[in-house]
């Protein structure tokens, strides 16, 4: 057991140890490290020394004494020694002063400096060439002043295709969570090849007729898109499937989704080799591959796949099947979210097959993932509705559970859909990431008059603020009372925030427990009897709801009532309403412009039922859905939902751009900096998801978007106005125009070329799609939108912000505009 931050790997995770896709011809040896100390925050956490200096043309190859003349506003020492920590075992190199460091005999450059240090390193090259970047432990990489992804939890996925311009080529490594990097050039073997790092793929189920999903990462070392390929799949026993693929942009790698054929009726072999062939589109094999997959019944633990509806990408969940006596035997089901660093195929195997309900382990998208919350909170729930496709259980008996990070997971998803959940369970658990270990804090913005919006824009993570939705689900908790990793605090806590006004909550602490202490940490038979007690009622069966939610994006639904728009976008939110014959009398009701009542859902003895809302009594047939909406102080009846306004299916919050398929297109139609700056950003923003997230996004030029071809998806434009031709399709309505030099919002004009801007807009042609909008109005700005911390599961962003280049140094110091539009998606 390994614990990192105080957030532990339970399970260990593979590293890729060996370089199969070329030539390794350059190890990095010699650097200049820069501590510096930011306390960059959690809910906004922007900032970024190097690109800072490469924004404002500031950076210089650095000599080792050379010192930078800034630091970051209101930043905080280290302290001497850490609350109940030990004392550090080494001396601080002075801050913001490069220090020249050498790697060890491997090759990796180690210090206790490095979770807070840039690591600069140079190659000359010969000439104009383009290879692959293999590096580890940096959170971002500058190769040349262009940001990419790296590869903060080591696990070895990175492989960068850049082009290394003849003489001095700089390579700088971002702080990274281990404080180890190594860094190395590869010559690739083939312009366009397969790698086996990091696959997706499924157990191959017996008896079972439908194509399995997979995944595996192609590389594109060319300056041209890659497209019209095929991967053509065969198994041992001859079966075979073709599948048309996505395209690759120019110098990238892709996670490319592919179909496994079903096994042959008489295949019993335990293990299968699956041969892969990379086809172009004459049919021509580019590259093959054999990997191997399990064959399994479905009686023993496996893995299923799907395709997510946030981007097309494969993803996994794992299964410990209930044990069946007969086919299409109804059980119940239970979803179990990991902790930090656990792959859910090890999740899975930590329980013993039950004979009443399966256990279903849902990914977060990645070990580590987005903390449940975000992309990794959809990604539970689109388990959830694979695994119910899949299995059939019975709907009123779904459960919840998870340990460590999977605790925090469990209060998190247990607390925004308290529908969903018979009863939960955490193990081990944090509430809430922002109160939760050691210099998570966000002192140095909270003086920013800004800073509310951010704060707001992460408010589905506070789950204290939404506990109160727990009384509508039993609660057992379960925690090591030695535990030094998540502190029994955490968990008395919350027993005591729960005794205040919880009926039906377990509370156990097990003696001498660990953080870890078995399988018994989470497979715990007494958490399976409660949840046995318990079940979901029928909406009907629903007397009464205290609904509270951060936002429609997020949480919008509970039974019978669904929050459709709010007052302050992102304040919290509550409705308490309960139905006495046929009248629905809402006793209680804050932040809330619209919301519906699904009438159908209820039993009334008459044709009209009465809603008793604030003093007044509104009629509505029982046959039909009741839309309330507040209306110059009074509440009215009205028809529908109009889609052109925010409501649940497109709220707002820049995030929310991030789904519904995305595709990312960028700027052609600029000068040659431009759009090589946007081409970059957009493919920087896909490796960061695809790192992050498991995920593999469309990438496209500007030329090549159309709205027929991209219907109802959401949009991520990576330009301005002026550079973006897909700007004038879908944004030209837009109160926010981004011009070079300046920046409309509304009646408020904002001028300079250090201008950037991140904002969604609803979609012209659909009424769920959305458009987010990633542009600067110069050098400056452009670059400044470097530090994508929007691709995180913490970090709160509203639905506009407009900043200057020096956010990169000063935080929302620099931030111009920050907050978020009407309901009519007015400034």
């Amino acid at each position: 057991m390994a614990s990192a931050q105080n957030i532990v790997t339970i399970f260990g995770q593979e590293k890729i140890e060996k370089t199969d896709e070329g030539q390794v011809f350059h190890t990095f040896r010699d650097g200049m490290l820069l501590p510096g100390n930011a306390n960059p925050g959690t809910l906004f956490n922007g900032q970024d020394m190097v690109a800072w200096m490469y924004a404002t043309g500031q950076f210089s190859i650095p000599q080792a004494g050379d010192s930078l003349s800034w630091v970051y506003p209101n930043a905080q020492p280290l302290p001497t020694r850490p609350p109940g920590g030990r004392m550090p075992r080494f001396t601080p190199l002075p801050q913001w002063k490069w220090t020249a460091i050498r790697a060890d005999s491997l090759g990796r450059f180690q210090s206790p400096f490095m979770r807070s240090a840039y690591l600069y390193m140079a190659y000359d090259s010969p000439a104009k060439q383009t290879v692959l970047l293999e590096t580890t432990g940096s959170t971002r990489v500058y190769v040349n002043g262009y940001p990419h992804e790296g590869d903060h939890y080591d696990f070895g996925y990175t492989l960068i295709p850049v082009t290394l311009e003849k003489g001095r080529n700089e390579v700088v490594h971002t702080p990274g969570r281990f404080g180890r990097i190594t860094a190395k050039l590869v010559k690739a073997d083939k312009p366009v090849m397969f790698t086996q790092r990091d696959m997706t793929v499924p157990d191959l189920i017996f008896g079972e007729k439908e194509n399995k999903w997979a995944a595996i990462r192609v590389i594109n070392t060319t300056g041209k898109a890659v497209k019209g390929m095929r991967i053509r799949a065969t198994l041992a026993d001859g079966q075979t499937y073709t599948t048309p693929t996505r395209d690759i942009m120019p110098l990238a790698v892709r996670k490319l989704a592919y179909q496994l054929p079903p096994v042959a009726e008489n295949n019993t072999e335990e293990r299968t080799t699956v041969t892969l062939e990379l086809l172009d589109r004459n049919g021509k094999t580019i590259d093959q591959t054999q990997i191997e997959l399990r064959q399994v019944a479905s009686s023993v633990h496996h893995e299923r796949t799907f395709i997510s509806a946030i981007d097309g990408s494969v993803q996994y969940y794992s299964v410990a099947p209930a044990i069946r006596t007969a086919a299409g035997e109804q059980k119940a089901m239970v979803l179990s979210v990991h902790g930090a660093g656990v792959e859910a195929r090890n999740q899975a195997r930590a329980y013993k097959r039950k004979d009443w309900t399966d256990v279903i382990a849902a990914t977060n998208r990645r070990p580590y993932g987005f903390n449940w919350e975000e992309w990794g909170r959809i990604d539970a729930l689109e388990v959830l509705e694979e695994a119910q496709r899949v299995f059939q259980p019975d709907r009123s008996r779904i459960y919840l559970t998870g340990h460590s990070m999977g605790g925090h997971g469990t209060w998190h998803l247990g607390t925004t859909y308290p529908d969903r959940f018979a009863a939960i369970a955490p193990c081990a658990g944090y509430p809430d990431i922002s109160t939760y270990g050691m210099g998570r804090t966000d002192q140095m913005h909270r003086d920013s008059p800004f800073y509310d919006a951010f704060a707001r824009g992460a408010n589905a993570g506070r789950t204290l603020s939404l506990i109160q939705n727990l009384k509508q689900s039993g609660v057992y908790i379960f925690h090591g009372d030695a535990d030094n990793v998540v502190p029994p605090a955490q968990a008395r806590r919350m027993r005591e925030e729960l005794g205040k006004f919880h009926a039906d909550f377990c509370y156990y602490e097990y003696p001498g427990g660990e953080h870890w202490f078995g399988d018994i940490s989470v497979d715990w038979k007494p958490i399976f009897e409660f949840f046995s007690r318990h079940s979901i009622p029928q909406a009907k069966e629903v007397k009464a709801i205290d609904f509270h939610t951060a936002s429609p994006a997020i949480s919008a639904t509970d039974y019978w009532i669904t929050v459709e728009q709010q007052l302050i976008p992102y304040a919290f939110s509550n409705i308490q309403a309960r139905k006495e014959n046929d009248t629905i009398r809402i006793d209680r009701i804050g932040n809330i412009a619209l919301f519906v009542l699904d009438l159908p859902a209820l039993t009334f003895t008459s044709a009209e039922a009465t809603v008793a809302i604030e003093g007044e009594n509104l009629s509505f047939p029982t046959d039909r859905k009741a839309y309330l909406s507040l209306m110059d102080g009074q509440w009215k009846a009205i028809e529908g939902i109009d889609t052109r306004q925010k409501y649940s299916a497109r709220y707002g919050g820049f995030k929310q751009a991030f789904r519904n398929k995305v595709v990312f297109v960028y700027a052609t139609q600029g000068n040659r900096s431009e759009n090589e700056w946007y081409r970059n950003k957009a493919r920087f923003d896909a490796e960061t998801f695809y790192y992050r997230g498991n995920g593999s996004i469309d990438v496209i030029p500007d030329t090549e978007y159309s709205l027929a071809e991209y219907a109802d998806r959401n949009v991520v434009i990576y330009g301005n106005k002026e550079n973006n031709r897909a700007w004038s399709i879908l944004l030209k309505d837009c109160p926010i125009q981004v011009d070079r030099e300046q920046i409309t919002a509304g009646d408020k004009t904002f001028t300079g070329a250090d201008l950037a801007t991140y904002f969604i807009y609803p979609h012209p042609q659909s009424p769920t799609a959305s458009v987010g909008v990633v542009a600067g109005t110069g050098e400056a700005g452009r670059m400044a939108t470097s530090a994508n911390n929007y691709i995180s599961g913490i970090t709160g962003f509203p639905d506009l912000m407009i900043f200057r280049a020096d956010i990169l140094r000063d935080g929302l110091e620099k931030v111009e505009v920050a907050g978020y539009f009407t309901n009519n998606w007015e400034l």
